[in-house]
């Protein structure tokens, strides 16, 4: 009998690679990988500081009185602050002003984004030749741009009986934001899955039921988004106000700031406070929709 050598069972593969750790260039990529990117924490670093140092200056000298603000350290903060400045601007007819923006802004966003929505479905969903190149047409409008239109619009103002009204700055704010508005919610409504209309249609679901039920809820990001970037818009502009208005009781905020540096020349935290107190609303809004407006911005265009 010829005796036979021991045989030794060799390990499975997987197994001694799975107890493995790994060596060599694996462990230097994954070293590189985690080593933190200085440069770029100090850019950061920069940038904040070039964001928030202008706004710490505006805070701190809006609560300075008029003396302080000449005499001390604009950016060091001392003990004798005050709100002496916010309650001068509240007394020279603040919440007048605030109150026509907000009215403004408010009937401008809504028919402007309910508008928008509704041709934003017929451009997408529609089937005749004359709706789908209806999207061409408000790209034109993007090319108008405001200044080469102040005289034909003050002449079909004037004409019309609206000048020194609120309805004379809210229709040219609409006619300006639908373009826009229209672009991205029509790009937003080409994402939403077409098996989601069919299915709606087949359950016997109209055009108003659909847009309803299905479009408006998945829309929501680039609705809050429109509706902030036509807000923001409105709530800043000038020109319509300073070509369109006359009267003190017709101003907006952007007007006020006007008059009131021209009531407080030399008195410049007044000004300021007057300029905290209008970007609030504007600054509030954004806290609210800021987790929508990068996904409402960038909707239909990762194409």
């Amino acid at each position: 009998m010829t005796a036979q050598a021991p045989t030794t069972s060799a390990p499975h593969p997987g197994t001694r690679a799975a107890g493995r750790h790994p060596t060599g260039p694996t462990r230097r990529r994954g070293a590189r990988r985690r080593r933190p990117n200085v440069p770029a924490a100090v850019g950061g670093f920069v940038w904040l500081a070039v964001i928030i140092l202008p706004v710490y200056f505006v805070v701190l000298s809006s609560l300075r009185d008029q003396a302080g603000f000449f005499t001390t350290n604009p950016l060091a903060p001392t003990a004798d602050l005050t709100l002496h400045n916010y309650a001068l601007v509240l007394q020279g007819g603040f919440g007048r002003y605030f109150l026509n923006s907000v009215t403004i802004t408010v009937a401008s966003v809504v028919v402007t984004v309910v508008l928008s929505l509704m041709a934003g479905y017929a451009i997408v969903r529609g089937r005749g030749r004359l709706v789908r190149s209806a999207f061409s047409i408000f790209l034109v409008g993007l090319a108008v741009p405001v200044h080469a239109t102040i005289i034909p619009l003050y002449y079909m103002i004037t004409r019309a009986h609206l000048y020194d009204s609120l309805l004379a700055l809210i229709l040219p704010s609409i006619g300006f934001a639908v373009p826009i508005t229209v672009l991205i919610l029509a790009n937003f409504i080409r994402d939403i899955p077409k098996e989601l209309f069919e299915s709606m249609r087949l359950d016997g679901g109209t055009d108003w039921h659909i847009l309803r039920h299905l479009v408006v809820p998945l829309a929501r990001p680039a609705v809050v988004t429109v509706a902030i970037y036509d807000a923001l818009h409105v709530w800043n502009g000038f020109l319509f106000p300073l070509i369109l208005t006359q009267s003190p009781s017709q101003r907006v905020l952007p007007m006020a700031l006007w008059t009131f540096q021209g009531e407080f020349t030399i008195n410049v935290p007044a000004v300021l406070a007057a300029v905290i107190l209008s970007t609030l609303p504007m600054f509030a809004a954004y806290l609210v929709g800021r987790r929508y407006l990068v996904r409402g911005l960038t909707a239909g265009f990762s194409r």
